[in-house]
């Protein structure tokens, strides 16, 4: 069996905030050993896990080279149901056949929700190979 990407860790300063954002808005449950430092956000269904792990006190918080992305059906009526709960994402924008919007997460970490999942599923269009 060919290696999996199954899960991300986010270093935190925050993490009960981290949990309760996660969730609240995507679905997230959390776990966590006895005596671990370590807590398993596990998605509502197929996904990938993201692993919270508190912050040593010299290392910087919110990552501006990595965006987590969330697929979702519809992404105005989501970011609408995020903003009553508290989170409110930047502009919605057109990606040639999808649209998506930006936020930070309470680490100060980009997410993003984008209904290009659902576009790539529906249209032959994402499936052309990739040719540098």
């Amino acid at each position: 069996m060919p290696p999996l990407f199954t899960s991300v860790t986010i270093y935190t300063r925050h993490i009960p905030e981290m949990v309760a954002f996660y969730s609240r808005l995507f679905g997230y449950t959390a776990f966590q050993r006895p005596g671990d430092r370590i807590v398993d956000l596990r998605p509502p269904g197929a996904g990938t896990a993201i692993r919270l792990h508190s912050a040593a006190k010299g290392q910087k918080q919110g990552q501006a080279l990595v965006k987590l992305n969330f697929d979702v059906d519809d992404v105005p009526a989501f970011a609408r149901a995020a903003k009553a709960l508290g989170l409110a994402f930047g502009p919605l924008h057109d990606g040639m056949g999808y649209v998506y919007a930006n936020a930070k997460d309470p680490s100060g970490n980009s997410i993003s929700i984008s209904g290009r999942g659902s576009a790539a599923a529906q249209s032959a269009e994402f499936d052309v190979p990739y040719a540098p």
